[in-house]
């Protein structure tokens, strides 16, 4: 049976009605699935719910399995589209019709999904029904699950950019400024830019300059994505798109690549006949390329560790996972903080994965959060590392 895409809030999404593992030919049930380990979930241009749609058929379950399968998948998916009111409707409900100490998995992640959505009240309610369901403790309220926040208030309004940045975002850049300026921090996520234009680029620098100059704490995810994307519609010598260029130095800044940015700077004073930008090391430190709200990962001693939301295909993390792999043939990956993957993210994940198992590596994915290892089960990550969810 296929996965069944249908829409959710104007979105579409995969909703799963029960458990994807199938038993491999051998009868071990063991080895990725070649067909997810194949496809190109970056495809989609970074468009979660295009890439839910492409995926839709090639997530395969087994009728017969788990009953508590399909809720539990279902919920992932909502959660992992950033549809969190829904997918908590969706197992608020279920737990609501099971006989006492029945489905304790489901009113975890429940639980856990009220921790990483902030919501104390809810959450409170929950584990006292928890408490005489199953007549025992219930997990205490973990501080480092809920949503960043600075003496009790709210976290920084955030804003993704979608494919094409134009005279379009406009609009969208105005309750940006509005909002930054109310709360005083703001989070732009760029990861999902794929193209530019000259007016784009002028709204986007003209957006933080203004955010700067109110004194607004400014937060960058996928900086070296936009980077990436206008260092390839640049052309030295070619007296146009300015403002592409000032933004590629912009970016270069924020990312830190210095030499990088140097060589532009001379290519700009070349092409325009006048003096670039000059570096200010300040610059990177007020505006960050990925933080740890947004997605981040940090390479230790004792392993590697995830944390944060990561999101989309080319989220950094999932680079620098496979390079720190690339010299161990043991990795444990803790993901004590990691709050969230997009779905897009999770594919790209399991070919990460996947490779790294057809080198003789095994990871080990520990301390993972109910929400997310619910994910991980859906794209048959549990296939190709080892999950061990946080206690």
């Amino acid at each position: 049976m296929g996965g069944d895409v249908r829409a959710v809030d104007g979105r579409e999404t995969i909703l799963v009605g029960s458990s994807h593992k199938k038993t491999s030919g051998n009868g071990t049930g063991k080895g990725p699935r070649s067909e997810l380990s194949t496809l190109d979930f970056g495809a989609a241009g970074g468009d979660v719910a295009r890439a839910l749609a492409e995926c839709a058929g090639k997530i395969e379950v087994q009728e017969g399995g788990d009953a508590f399968a399909g809720v539990a998948e279902d919920a992932a998916v909502l959660y992992a589209n950033g549809q969190n009111d829904l997918a908590a409707q969706v197992l608020s409900d279920f737990v609501a019709g099971l006989t006492p100490g029945q489905g304790e998995p489901m009113w975890l992640m429940l639980l856990d999904l009220y921790k990483l959505s902030g919501k104390r009240a809810e959450f409170d309610e929950c584990v006292i029904a928890y408490a005489r369901s199953f007549e025992k403790s219930p997990p205490p309220w973990d501080v480092a699950d809920t949503p960043t926040s600075t003496n009790g208030a709210p976290a920084a309004p955030a804003v993704a950019l979608g494919a094409a940045l134009t005279d379009q975002v406009a609009k969208q850049f105005e309750r940006v400024r509005e909002a930054g300026r109310k709360s005083g921090a703001v989070r732009i996520d760029l990861s999902r830019l794929r193209s530019a234009d000259e007016a784009g680029c002028a709204l986007l620098r003209t957006l933080i300059a203004d955010l700067k100059d109110a004194a607004v704490t400014i937060r960058l995810a996928g900086a070296s994505t936009v980077a990436n994307m206008l260092g390839g519609q640049v052309l030295a010598g070619r007296r146009e798109n300015q403002q592409m260029w000032l933004l590629l130095l912009d970016m270069l800044q924020q990312t830190d690549e210095i030499e990088r940015f140097e060589e532009v700077a001379l290519d700009y004073a070349i092409t325009f006949e006048e003096s670039p930008p000059s570096w200010e090391p300040k610059a990177v430190a007020e505006l960050v390329s990925t933080t740890s709200e947004l997605a981040s990962a940090v390479q230790m001693d004792e392993g590697f560790v995830l944390e944060g939301e990561v999101m989309g295909a080319n989220a950094d993390p999932l680079r620098q996972l496979a390079a720190y792999a690339a010299e161990r043939n043991h990795v444990e990956v803790d993901c004590a903080r990691l709050r969230r993957l997009d779905f897009v993210c999770a594919g790209s994940l399991f070919n990460v994965l996947a490779q790294l198992q057809g080198q003789g590596k095994l990871v080990v994915l520990k301390n993972v959060n109910a929400m997310v290892a619910a994910l991980l089960r859906v794209m048959g990550i549990d296939q190709v590392a080892r999950l061990q969810l946080r206690r």
